[in-house]
C-alpha cells in the first residue's frame, strides 16, 4: 500500500481481476461528509430535523449491479411530514463509501483530477442530492444540483 497526498487515501489494492481499488479510511471519509453537511446553506440547515446521516460500505444486496448507488434518503420528506408523524423515528441518509470510491476511481483519468478531489466532490454532491430528497425534491428537480 502507498500513501497518497494528504493521507485521505490509504492505498490501492489489486483484486483478482487486476482492477485497481481505492481504499479510503473511514474517519477521513466521515470528515468529508461533515464538511459537505456544513456547506449546506444555513437557511436549509436550520430546517433539518430528525435525520441520521450514516456511511455504509455498499448498498444492500439485490440492487442492479449497473446502478452504482452513491447514497439514498430513507424516510418521509419534509413536505409530507405532519405533527402526528413526529414519533415515527429518524429519517436516514446513507452514503455508500465503496460505491463513491469506485466512481472516483473511474473519473480522474477522464477529467485530469486526483482521486481525492473526485471523492470530495462525489460526497458533496451525494449529500446535497439526498438532502434535496429530504426537502421533497424528486429526481427530475435534482438533475441540475
Amino acid at each position: 500500500m502507498r500513501q497518497v497526498r494528504d493521507g485521505l487515501i490509504q492505498g490501492f489494492s489489486l483484486s483478482g481481476d487486476n482492477e485497481r481499488k481505492v481504499v479510503m479510511r473511514r474517519e477521513p471519509f466521515l470528515e468529508l461528509v461533515r464538511e459537505a453537511m456544513d456547506s449546506l446553506p444555513r437557511k436549509f440547515r436550520r430546517h433539518i430535523q430528525n435525520v441520521a446521516v450514516v456511511v455504509e460500505d455498499h448498498a444492500p444486496e439485490g440492487r442492479d449491479a449497473n446502478d452504482l448507488l452513491m447514497g439514498i434518503f430513507e424516510g418521509t420528506p419534509r413536505t409530507e411530514q405532519s405533527f402526528f408523524g413526529a414519533g415515527t423515528g429518524p429519517n436516514r441518509i446513507v452514503l455508500y463509501q465503496k460505491n463513491i470510491e469506485a466512481r472516483a476511481e473511474d473519473v480522474p483519468a477522464e477529467e485530469g483530477r486526483s482521486v481525492e478531489e473526485i471523492i470530495r466532490e462525489e460526497v458533496r454532491l451525494t449529500v446535497l442530492h439526498e438532502f434535496g430528497h429530504y426537502f421533497g425534491l424528486d429526481e427530475e428537480a435534482l438533475k441540475d444540483v
